[in-house]
């Protein structure tokens, strides 16, 4: 039963973020580094959740820049998450973006399960001028009990250092 509503929650964001917003973004970028967010844990609120976002953007071949912001999902969310791990390859319009870069509102699909160790997917376009993609799929480790789907929202703001 879990592995099913697993499958199905990443089929959601598969589905739900290229037909939502398609690929334009992916068609005129290439990989320039990857990103990973630590998440403050937290209950989800049926209809959604907030929660914090510490991140570091890894460049390729260049010093790593810090992020830090909130992540917003809306749709069902139900339960509660200990803090977790996001990680995602990120396709921009250059291979070294500058310092900055990625500060913005990224929004697309988003599909979580725990029970214990779980598992999410999450598709995100945005970012300076709607250039940047968080793709393809962010891997998430996470514990608690939660299931969550629907639409996401992050916040990035930089932070120089």
């Amino acid at each position: 039963m879990f592995r099913k509503l697993l499958v199905a929650i990443i089929a959601l964001g598969l589905v739900g973020g290229g037909l939502a917003f398609g690929t334009p973004v992916q068609a005129q970028s290439v990989k320039a580094g990857i990103m990973t967010c630590n998440v403050a844990g937290g209950f989800g609120f049926i209809f959604g959740s907030s929660r914090a976002v510490n991140c570091t953007f890894a460049p390729n071949g260049v010093a790593p820049q810090h992020y830090v912001g909130a992540i917003n999902k809306f749709g069902v969310d139900i339960g509660y998450v200990e803090a977790a791990v996001m990680a995602w390859a990120v396709l921009a319009p250059a291979t070294n973006p500058g310092p900055g870069s990625l500060a913005g509102t990224y929004v697309g699909a988003t599909g979580s399960a725990s029970i214990g160790v779980g598992i999410g997917a999450n598709v995100l376009f945005g970012g300076f001028g709607n250039s940047i993609s968080l793709q393809p799929l962010s891997i998430e480790g996470d514990k608690g009990v939660n299931v969550a789907g629907g639409i996401a929202e992050m916040t990035l703001t930089f932070q120089p250092g």
